[in-house]
């Protein structure tokens, strides 16, 4: 691999990793899968073919990767970071708590979504690519692009707003069985 693809890859790295943590949705994680991403780079840059985007590449394998785990992790069950849960009672203020609120919200938002919905959130959403970039990247056509991403936006927008279910006390004679 050469010096230039090297250095593209450096610049690269804070793409990256906003696009791991839309797939993790834990910094931990994100950083894991960046440096498993890497490694896997760089151990098989004689895949890349000269004058592609570097970009699509390494989001291809941090994908791929990503999606090997997800299907391992169906088979162990669901696991909990107790970090990250101890965190969210610390938090000073208002402001600031209803931001994470709401962050942690659209994560869990995005963490139900299915595979292929929760990469087009991270490379359309979060890292800004075009449908057609991110119909390239996904080997997919741009309509396939369109419709999932409408269905994750939709998905996303249901579990955010949906109202609350509304219960009705029971009146005095109900409770006492009088009605």
């Amino acid at each position: 691999m050469n010096d230039d693809i090297r250095a593209g890859m450096v610049e690269l790295l804070p793409r990256l990793r906003r696009f791991a943590y839309s797939l993790t949705g834990s910094r931990d994680q994100a950083d894991d899968l960046v440096q498993e991403t890497c490694a896997r780079a760089l151990s098989r840059g004689d895949q890349y073919q000269a004058g592609t985007r570097l970009d699509s590449w390494m989001f291809r394998i941090a994908q791929n990767i990503w999606l090997d785990r997800c299907r391992s992790n169906a088979s162990r069950g669901e696991s909990v970071d107790l970090d990250a849960q101890a965190e969210l009672s610390g938090s000073d203020g208002r402001d600031v708590t209803e931001g994470r609120l709401t962050l942690e919200a659209v994560t869990a938002g995005i963490e139900r979504l299915p595979p292929e919905q929760r990469v087009l959130v991270g490379l359309v959403c979060i890292e800004g690519l075009s449908y057609k970039e991110a119909a390239s990247v996904l080997e997919v056509p741009i309509g396939t692009v369109m419709s999932r991403l409408a269905r994750a936006r939709k998905a996303l927008h249901d579990a955010l707003f949906a109202e609350p279910a509304v219960v009705t006390p029971l009146s005095k004679e109900a409770r006492h069985g009088r009605v």
